[in-house]
């Protein structure tokens, strides 16, 4: 109901082109565009400090780090692969010496 209302369209395309306006002013503003890197980069140095932190704390308490956990999961991954191929392995085998048996006994 609203979004048919005339006024209420007029009201969302000024917004929006204010929006636009003081969006394209901030991104021509040097001072802007660089207090912003500033953060980002900022932000950055500190989420790998907190991550190096968080590493060394859970190695502390001897416990495993999420890419310890992965480094795991792909072991165990492997493992699944190598133990699928040996009982297909050992099925052919089976089925293998239950049709020899089979033949001999006839």
């Amino acid at each position: 109901m609203l979004k048919n209302n005339p006024m209420m369209k007029k009201l969302v395309e000024t917004g929006e082109e204010r929006v636009g306006k003081l969006a394209q002013q901030l991104l021509s503003n040097e001072k802007f565009v660089a207090a912003v890197q500033s953060l980002v980069s900022r932000s950055l140095a500190a989420k790998g400090t907190l991550d190096t932190a968080l590493r060394t704390a859970l190695s502390a308490m001897n416990l495993p780090s999420t890419a310890d956990l992965e480094q795991l999961r792909s072991k165990v991954d492997d493992l699944e692969k190598l133990l699928s191929s040996v009982e297909g392995k050992v099925d052919t085998l089976v089925s293998s010496a239950t049709a020899t048996s089979t033949s001999k006994k006839k």
